[in-house]
């Protein structure tokens, strides 16, 4: 089950499935991949905020009792949609914040990995356990390829071994770490500060980072060269520029 909720500026999508370890079903997968193109499209939605119910469990992962695996041919284009979802999450132009209440496992860790900013309590861990019931962390290999380096992550999806949140921070996989019950304070923080900057800045910078990860280095220097000039474009660019010269508070307008 995934609770869709709009608090502000923000929409809050919790996977909200405790008693089970809010497994990652192919609802949950619908439900947020709407969700998250919804928000892209919206422009009162400045920041979208992924999490699971509870303080123990992010996400465990697949549905593994849910019957995810019964048909393997016949469920072969169900399981693109966790792709589709990852992709969505990449082309939001809205920054994604994953707030880590607890355990990210499987493909709950790739889910939390695909988010823009991962905030975690310090209980939390991450691992690839798949490997322990027969299985691969295929889908989420080319999120957590980008996001750690290689090696650590074919070491965790070779023994299953999980990672506390300070080395998954080390690892690059965590922004910030802070006390279980200072998750939420640290995570309207974040969005305040995103909610009061530029949503076109960051729309427009999120895309380039992204865009380039993969691009040879003087490939990634050219789009970024043009996606400077078309930054410098923009109303808000201008606006900022001269709000700092008039040492005053930039009007943002989104264009």
């Amino acid at each position: 089950m995934l609770r869709n909720e709009t608090v502000g500026s923000r929409i809050l999508l919790t996977i909200d499935d405790p008693e089970r370890r809010n497994p990652i079903t192919a609802e949950v997968i619908q439900g947020m991949l709407a969700a998250v193109r919804t928000a892209g499209d919206d422009d009162g939605i400045r920041v979208v905020v992924v999490t699971g119910a509870g303080d123990r469990v992010f996400s465990s992962g697949g549905d593994l009792a849910g019957g995810f695996f019964d048909a393997p041919v016949a469920g072969h284009g169900d399981r693109g949609g966790l792709a589709d979802l990852f992709r969505a999450l990449r082309r939001c132009p809205k920054p994604v914040v994953a707030r880590i209440n607890g355990h990210a496992l499987a493909g709950g860790f790739g889910l939390a990995a695909a988010c823009d900013i991962v905030i975690a309590a310090d209980h939390a861990t991450f691992g690839t356990p798949e490997v322990t019931v027969g299985l691969w962390p295929m889908m989420i290999s080319a999120v957590l390829q980008r996001s750690m380096p290689a090696r650590a992550a074919l070491d965790m999806m070779l023994t299953g071994r999980r990672i506390d949140a300070a080395e998954a921070q080390r690892l690059g996989l965590v922004s910030r770490i802070v006390p279980g019950a200072d998750l939420d304070a640290a995570v309207d923080e974040a969005v305040s500060a995103l909610v009061a900057l530029s949503p076109a800045v960051l729309a427009l910078g999120k895309t380039a980072f992204y865009a380039v990860e993969d691009m040879p280095f003087d490939a990634a220097l050219d789009h970024l060269q043009t996606g400077l000039t078309a930054l410098a474009m923009t109303e808000d660019a201008t606006e900022g520029m001269r709000a700092f010269i008039e040492k005053r508070s930039p009007q943002w307008t989104g264009r």
